[in-house]
């Protein structure tokens, strides 16, 4: 039976075969990088094949491969089948680079040295507080990308996915067209603003972001159809913002920093909608779910531990850091997903 190894499929097993088993999460992520790496997916877009003609188109050892395999196998990604030869499963389609939603460049990333190197530094965080990307490296995690330009491009090609997909479900969950004037802070090249234009032809958009990722906006911009109802604003979000939006967007922004940090990104946007209090602030993040249940968004939150100091918050801690900028949650967001936080500015001393 195929399928992914999780709680349905352990029950079964001894408490000490299930502990093992999550011991196991750097051998099973090694492997998926392997064969995200040889395009194993892609070479069986077509059909099933065998090992040895797997080897032979990726130039590798058939036995060695054959193993790796199994291994994939095992965790439902792909199915070995009774004549030996391997298939795509419904998961080992999305490995594929030629499909949407493809989760390949993700794959690949996961399995980067500035991945589990950093992670091997997660006790220097846990004794300090302090990023183990810069114990490992010696240096910042953005400082490293632009020292590297192949761990760079990937990091941006698993990040775009990424994008694609959380797009689709902030838009499908939320109606940005209540708005006329939004401003993306800190949008990148402006792939999100461009989705939330393209969907609400009757709104006008502002995109900020420092002066070299704004560069390349236009570009984006005009393939989307969208970039004559864009303007695009050179800026930094710890300084202060343009004036006279309905709505101020924080996407994968705030999870970046500490609540210091972040309250006082919050507080530019405070600033901005002084003069607006019927505007909003609009954040989209992933938020966190309840404890003693399985989310992604807990395993996010390291990330952003180990590599920035920053973190993923749930519905409370959210709460309480919007409180501290001056702001009031509106809407009630789903926890364990990405989700849209409507917000709004109080005033002073309520």
């Amino acid at each position: 039976m195929t399928g992914v190894v999780g709680p349905a499929m352990t029950a079964a097993l001894p408490p000490h075969v299930r502990l093992l088993l999550l011991t196991d999460g750097k051998r099973i992520s090694r492997v998926l990088h392997v064969v995200a790496e040889l395009g194993i997916a892609d070479e069986l877009a077509d059909g099933p094949l065998a090992v040895p003609e797997l080897a032979s188109r990726t130039r590798t050892h058939a036995d060695s491969l054959g193993r790796v395999l199994r291994v994939a196998a095992a965790f439902g990604i792909f199915e070995e089948q009774e004549d030996g030869r391997y298939t795509l499963t419904e998961i080992g389609q999305v490995l594929r680079s030629d499909v949407p939603g493809s989760q390949r460049d993700m794959v690949l990333y996961n399995g980067t040295e500035m991945l589990w190197r950093s992670y091997g530094s997660l006790m220097h965080t846990v004794r300090t507080g302090q990023p183990a990307f810069e114990d490992a490296y010696g240096h910042g995690f953005f400082e490293h990308l632009e020292e590297n330009p192949e761990a760079s491009a990937l990091f941006d090609r698993a990040m775009t996915g990424m994008s694609r997909a959380t797009a689709r479900m902030l838009l499908e969950g939320y109606d940005f067209g209540r708005f006329t004037r939004i401003a993306d802070v800190g949008g990148g090249r402006g792939f999100f603003l461009s989705e939330v234009l393209k969907r609400h032809p009757e709104s006008h958009g502002t995109l900020i972001d420092r002066p070299a990722v704004v560069e390349e906006a236009p570009k984006l911009l005009g393939e989307a159809g969208v970039a004559e109802r864009v303007e695009v604003v050179p800026g930094d979000f710890f300084q202060q913002l343009p004036k006279g939006r309905d709505a101020y967007v924080l996407k994968a922004v705030l999870h970046d920093w500490d609540d210091e940090r972040a309250a006082a990104i919050l507080g530019r946007v405070r600033e901005a909608l002084d003069d607006n209090p019927d505007g909003r602030l609009l954040i989209c993040e992933f938020l966190v779910g309840p404890a003693n249940q399985w989310d992604r968004g807990k395993l996010l939150d390291l990330d952003m531990l180990i590599r920035f100091g920053g973190r993923e918050r749930d519905e409370d801690q959210w709460r309480a850091l919007l409180a501290s900028a001056g702001f009031e949650l509106l809407n009630d967001p789903v926890p364990g997903r990405w989700a849209v936080l409507e917000c709004r500015p109080v005033a002073v001393g309520l």
